[in-house]
């Protein structure tokens, strides 16, 4: 798994110019991290090498593509209202999570398709800040089983008690939904913020959820509580799994934690062909993240300061290897300012060109798609910001994609929110 050789300078003012006058083809500014592509580490990580062998002091800005494939952008459905995420179905409809609590039935996967509203008991949902109906995971077995899990946030009279892991059963007609189990409960909820929740697959079938520390500062290393961690489970029983790397832990909680030291994931994704596992990670005012997991990790996180502080000090790094040599380096990362990094998904086919096989990441604030092309350790080679995807749709949160390997993104505005269709042009 990926390891960081000491980071190079910044480039200086006139190389900087130089570098932007050779790639002009490409739609940037007067630098690389002005312009959204971030930072990579200064060497590609070594496959197997230990995360410890050394640790960034800075980054260099990273590479850019000079060819850019041209994309298609079509709307498939609107007025959703925080479209959260995406779940494809056998018989060619999709459903949409909503984050003020509505699951919606989507038709078809182009243009012109209608939404309907999915009749389901949300109202033990708790909805506030970034909290309610979140990440959702269709199940591969759905053909038989039509079930579903979503993360969402719950109340029990009027009072915010956790987020947990629900499983739901889709009717024969796609008209209601009905609760078959709580998977796994008592992640933790406070006002809403920092909240996660994304569930992905990973290689082997289990349920991997990247979760948030809900902005209390002594969770993010504390590997007894589910916050600020990703966890791993069993799909269908909700059981953490015997490989997990703190299976024989004495409390129960931390037999779920997969990796620790994370502020807010909100993106998860499985490299298909393999076991690398991706997350996209909130920074406070700097350096989101995107990391490659793993098992039993620390990704170096502590706004507690070691339990030194009380609160929670947003100033610390988010990777913090001063106070943990061997906490595990971002294979990119926003650099100065924050794109609030979101959904991820791998794009697969040889429609996509130069882009098959590489990593798209939605943002929120920077309103819109990066791409990172990534050697075969992990390590984030290139960066791209498609000019069709960048600003026009406004905030973007999900990204999966579909059975027709192209490219499904939500919309996040708030106001009359679109599932897009995403495709390169032929």
């Amino acid at each position: 798994m990926p390891s960081s050789a000491t980071a190079r300078p910044r480039l200086r003012p006139a190389a900087a110019v130089a570098l932007l006058t050779l790639l002009a083809t490409t739609a940037c500014s007067s630098s690389a991290d002005d312009a959204g592509y971030g930072e990579v580490p200064a060497g590609p990580p070594a496959s197997g090498a230990s995360p410890s062998s050394s640790a960034p002091a800075s980054s260099r800005p990273a590479p850019r593509r000079t060819a850019v494939p041209d994309l298609a952008v079509e709307v498939v459905a609107s007025g959703f209202e925080h479209g959260w995420d995406i779940g494809f179905l056998p018989d060619g409809r999709a459903l949409v999570t909503e984050r003020p609590g509505r699951i919606a039935l989507v038709s078809g996967l182009r243009a012109g398709a209608t939404r309907t509203q999915v009749r389901a008991d949300l109202s033990d949902l708790y909805v506030n800040s970034e909290g309610g109906l979140m990440g959702m995971v269709v199940h591969p077995d759905f053909a038989t089983s039509r079930e579903f899990t979503t993360c969402q946030t719950h109340q029990e009279g009027g009072t915010p008690v956790d987020i947990r892991l629900v499983t739901w059963r889709l009717s024969a007609d796609g008209a209601s939904a009905t609760r078959v189990r709580d998977l796994l409960t008592g992640l933790p909820l406070s006002t809403g913020r920092h909240s996660g929740c994304r569930p992905t697959l990973d290689a082997g079938g289990a349920l991997v959820v990247g979760t948030g520390d809900t902005a209390v500062g002594s969770l993010p290393q504390d590997l007894t509580s589910l916050g600020g961690k990703t966890l791993r489970l069993d799909l269908e029983t909700g059981a953490p799994l015997p490989d997990n790397p703190f299976i024989g832990a004495a409390n129960v909680k931390q037999r779920y934690v997969q990796t620790y030291g994370h502020r807010n994931v909100q993106g998860v994704a499985l490299r298909p062909g393999t076991d690398q596992v991706f997350t996209a990670e909130h920074g406070p005012d700097n350096n989101d993240e995107v990391n490659l997991i793993r098992a039993g990790a620390n990704y170096g996180w502590d706004p507690a300061q070691g339990g030194t502080v009380g609160g929670y000090d947003e100033g610390v790094p988010m990777t913090d290897t001063a106070r943990y040599p061997d906490a595990v380096p971002a294979v990119w990362q926003s650099g100065r300012t924050t794109q609030a990094v979101c959904g991820l998904a791998f794009l697969e086919g040889p429609q996509w060109g130069a882009f098959d096989g590489a990593l798209v990441v939605t943002a929120l604030k920077g309103a819109k798609l990066l791409v990172l092309t990534l050697d075969d350790a992990g390590a984030v080679t290139d960066v791209a910001i498609p000019e069709a995807t960048n600003g026009p749709y406004g905030r973007l949160r999900a990204a999966r994609l579909g059975p027709d390997r192209a490219l499904y993104v939500t919309t996040t505005n708030g106001d009359d929110d679109k599932l897009l269709r995403i495709t390169p042009r032929t």
